[in-house]
């Protein structure tokens, strides 16, 4: 039966928002905005603005008859954004691909001060974070000392409430919240002098607030529709895995990637420095992200073929052709640098081992198994794993869904509700769900996962 009222998901990642209108825990209209983000040097930042006018286009295009039974719109974002807030001009939202600090970050994260701050806060060392980009802009004194410092979710929270405010999941990813107090870490606040007044107030992740009129008139929704202030982009395909199938262990591959766990307490290690961040109600999101996921994939389709789509067309005959090791040879996907395991800008990729023996086939197979030796290497930190639900483009071809099962040693499972979108849904719903009947699914194959293991042990040992 048709509910008269209608729940709008929008996810702001770094590349497209994407709208989702759901009843009934069905998805009933989509659609999504590209966005534009900007390169100058080692800054990557898109303009507050731009997003704004983008946000109004994809809720603009939404039917009218629905978008006046939206009750409820709650906001998923990329993590590790930051908006240095001077006044209603400023406009540079710097996301996480920022490399601003790199060389701030690699004086500091050997120190005591840096294992003490990780383990206070879950939030890995690393110059995509808040925590790094303060730390940067401090040392350059490239704004006023008294400024705010916010990011994407709080200014959409202002948009459309108008309040300054951040969710304990978002907050999480900042390296400045205490993981275990839940409050903004004084310490770490000392540290870069900064005071609470200069960040936003923080509200739990279901936290409902009244529209704001303006907003309303100018966004055509309804006055009565309430904003909730939402979680997180990774922490939310999780919780939305979780829910529709009962399986904790997420793995995002995108353009990046990232091996996700959700749990009931906080896991940390202080020597991989995986990821710990809040979610709700004493559930946390643990895991592991790479810089390296589909982009090495597009990068090898420029590379080896004319055409980019003659790669994945390829790939089955190659798969075929080359055997699992590529007859010897490896590839280190670091194109883009790394974040886990290795936490270092500076990585690069490259080929080992290449004799005249090697064809096409074996570079297809090569690439595709680095990416994934990868992701076996984050799977390490992350314990065992014998059922994942997964997500992203990489997936949309079968013979990789089947290699990822294969190297993981992991049934996995493909699930169009394995989405931020509905991870908002699901937070907002509080009754428990009978998880759904998986029906797109990739088991291992033994013998392959065998042979994979033996590959993996030295995979990354030249």
């Amino acid at each position: 039966m048709q509910n008269q009222t209608l729940f709008l998901g929008i996810d702001i990642g770094t590349t497209a928002i994407k709208f989702g209108l759901i009843d009934n825990g069905q998805l009933v209209w989509e659609t999504l905005q590209l966005s534009k983000t900007y390169q100058v040097g080692a800054a990557r930042f898109q303009k507050r603005s731009e997003l704004y006018q983008e946000l109004r286009a994809g809720i603009a295009a939404i039917p009218d008859d629905l978008r006046q039974r939206i009750k409820t719109l709650g906001f998923s974002v990329a993590m590790h954004s930051l908006f240095p807030y001077e006044n209603d001009s400023s406009e540079n939202i710097f996301l996480w691909s920022d490399a601003q600090a790199k060389e701030t970050v690699k004086k500091f994260k050997g120190s005591d001060t840096a294992r003490q701050f990780y383990l206070k806060t879950g939030t890995p060392i690393h110059p995509m974070t808040p925590f790094a980009k303060i730390m940067y802009f401090n040392e350059q004194q490239t704004y006023p000392q008294n400024m705010s410092w916010y990011g994407l979710k709080e200014c959409l929270m202002q948009l459309f409430t108008g309040q300054w405010c951040l969710d304990l999941a978002t907050a999480s990813a900042t390296g400045l919240l205490n993981l275990n107090s839940l409050t903004w870490d004084a310490e770490i606040l000392e540290f870069l002098d900064l005071s609470e007044k200069q960040l936003a107030p923080l509200t739990d992740t279901t936290e409902l607030f009244p529209i704001l009129a303006e907003t309303a008139t100018d966004f055509s929704l309804p006055m009565d529709c309430q904003i909730m202030i939402g979680a997180s982009d990774g922490s939310l395909a999780t919780y939305a895995g979780f829910k529709t199938s009962g399986i904790p262990n997420s793995l995002t591959i995108g353009t990046s990637a990232a091996l996700r766990k959700l749990r009931t307490s906080p896991r940390l290690d202080p020597i991989r420095q995986n990821f710990c961040y809040y979610l709700h109600h004493e559930l946390y999101v643990t895991g592991a992200p790479s810089n390296n996921g589909g982009n090495v994939l597009a990068w090898a389709s420029d590379i080896l073929f004319e055409e980019a789509a003659h790669f994945y067309q390829e790939l089955p005959a190659a798969l075929t052709v080359s055997p699992i090791g590529a007859k010897g040879l490896r590839f280190a996907p670091y194109l883009n640098g790394e974040r886990a395991p290795l936490w270092d800008m500076d990585q690069t990729a490259s080929f080992q081992k290449i004799t005249s023996q090697h064809r096409k086939a074996d570079f297809v197979r090569a690439v595709t198994e680095g990416v994934l030796m990868n992701i076996r290497t984050l799977q390490e930190s992350l314990g065992e794993m014998i059922e994942i639900t997964v997500n992203g483009g990489f997936f949309q071809t079968a013979e990789l869904s089947q290699m990822t099962a294969d190297v993981l040693g992991a049934t996995c499972y493909l699930t169009e509700k394995n989405e931020p979108i509905f991870g908002l849904y699901y937070l907002h719903q509080t009754e428990d769900l009978t998880p759904e009947v998986q029906e797109n699914y990739f088991v291992p194959d033994e013998t392959r996962h065998q042979e994979y293991e033996k590959l993996f042990a030295n995979y990354f040992i030249y």
